[in-house]
């Protein structure tokens, strides 16, 4: 098994619209270590999505390299995980049905994706809605039960692109706490999309930095804090606003030569 659990070198990425090629994505080169937790941050319309798609096999790159756990991206990976924006809870299943679902599309036996549902439902928070259905529940309710669903295949990897992006910012913060929680006791590598700066330097290790469209990373800034983190001590410290200022003038720099 490779020491990565996600490799990319050179990724490019154009759309064409009509005879315009668009491009998305310039020379993404970065790693990503086991159990590793990157956020990536950078301004609307800079490829983020696009470049999870692509680690996904969802979309396929027009150059470069796409590794996970050193294999190459070829189609979609039953072993990734993938939590998006929008609500994407079934509404005519229960809660714990609803997490039950990757592993019944996977044959896995009832007995089992109960057992394991009721599992990680308590992991969120979520024990005593697992009969509830998904318009009984609130907004940071149901995103906590997507998260739950997307680790119940027990994937390697984990994509979030913009999951709480939605929310209102207390439920924005309390996801947050909770998903930093759950990492810390799962161990999974998360790649993580956000236009929110100290939201990604909160929950991260590191944060890559990208430019305006076309996309490039533009730095990736190491987030050197304790890894269990009080969510207000942590917004608070220095090293937040250092950080934070560092990631700003980047995507200022950026702008500016757009």
């Amino acid at each position: 098994m490779s020491e990565w659990a996600v490799e990319l070198e050179d990724v490019k990425k154009s759309y064409r619209t009509g005879p315009i090629e668009v491009p998305a994505l310039r020379g993404i080169s970065l790693r990503v270590a086991h159990g590793e937790f990157l956020a990536i941050a950078g301004p609307s319309g800079c490829g983020k999505t696009t470049l999870l798609n692509i680690i996904a096999g969802v979309t396929p790159a027009d150059d470069g390299m796409i590794l996970l756990r050193g294999e190459r991206v070829q189609r979609v990976r039953r072993s990734v995980g993938y939590a998006f924006q929008q609500p994407t809870l079934l509404p005519w299943r229960t809660i714990r049905s609803n997490v039950e679902l990757g592993l019944e599309l996977r044959g896995v036996d009832k007995a089992e994706r109960v057992a394991r549902a009721d599992k990680l439902l308590s992991q969120v928070g979520l024990s005593d809605f697992g009969d509830a259905f998904p318009h009984q529940v609130s907004g940071g309710m149901a995103k906590r039960a997507e998260i739950a669903r997307v680790l119940a295949i027990d994937p390697e990897l984990l994509l979030m692109d913009e999951p709480f992006g939605a929310l209102d910012a207390l439920t924005r913060e309390q996801m947050n706490v909770e998903l930093h929680h759950i990492w810390r006791e799962t161990g999974t590598s998360v790649l993580f999309v956000t236009h929110s700066i100290p939201e990604a330097i909160y929950l991260s290790n590191r944060v890559a930095v990208m430019t305006a469209r076309p996309g490039r990373i533009a730095e990736i800034l190491t987030v050197d804090l304790p890894p269990r983190r009080d969510y207000g001590e942590t917004m608070a410290s220095p090293l937040l606003a250092t950080l934070a200022d560092r990631a700003r003038v980047l995507l200022g720099a950026a702008a500016h030569r757009e």
